[in-house]
């Protein structure tokens, strides 16, 4: 008796998860819902909302970094200048950063910085002015390596005229000097 029990309970069994298999399969997802579709697009456009600026900020730093660092090279130029009194013709290389387009120009041109020196006492300045290919944000501040007089000592010092101090270089704090 229980092995006819047992019998036709597993043929039941069998016939029920048959067809429960038969229902899930026609019922079964082929795709996204759209919902499914729309929170993701909500999840990428937030990530973009906040990883956009964040990547301008890096770009606008790194340019900020780059003029400072190209301006400051220029210092051990004009210390050799000062004291060899003899090598003060310069090829001073442009920089996108500074305006250049182009041609390298002559000297002195359109993306190159501004040097003024007195030869006598040693004071003077390198300027760079932020070109158009520079971040908006940056675009048209200057960064200057300013030059003590050799009876001060001598000692360069970095200032900017940029406004927002996201921007600033640890070292390079502080309002440009006016140009001896």
């Amino acid at each position: 008796m229980f092995n006819a029990i047992y019998k036709t309970a597993y043929k039941a069994h069998k016939k029920l998860t048959k067809h429960l298999w038969r229902m899930f399969m026609k019922t079964m997802q082929k795709g996204f819902t759209l919902i499914e579709l729309m929170i993701v697009v909500a999840i990428i456009g937030i990530l973009a909302a906040i990883a956009i600026p964040q990547y301008q900020n890096y770009v606008t730093k790194s340019q900020v970094t780059r003029v400072v660092g190209e301006l400051g090279n220029l210092r051990t130029l004009v210390d050799l200048c000062l004291t060899d009194g003899t090598e003060c013709d310069f090829n001073i290389p442009v920089s996108s950063l500074l305006g250049a387009e182009g041609d390298v120009p002559e000297g002195g041109g359109e993306g190159q910085p501004d040097l003024e020196f007195d030869g006598t006492t040693g004071a003077g300045t390198i300027t760079g002015e932020f070109g158009t290919s520079a971040s908006a944000a940056i675009r048209g501040a200057t960064v200057v390596w300013a030059r003590a007089a050799n009876a001060d000592g001598g000692d360069w010092t970095c200032s900017t005229t940029i406004e927002e101090e996201k921007f600033v270089p640890a070292g390079c704090k502080g309002e440009a000097p006016t140009t001896p």
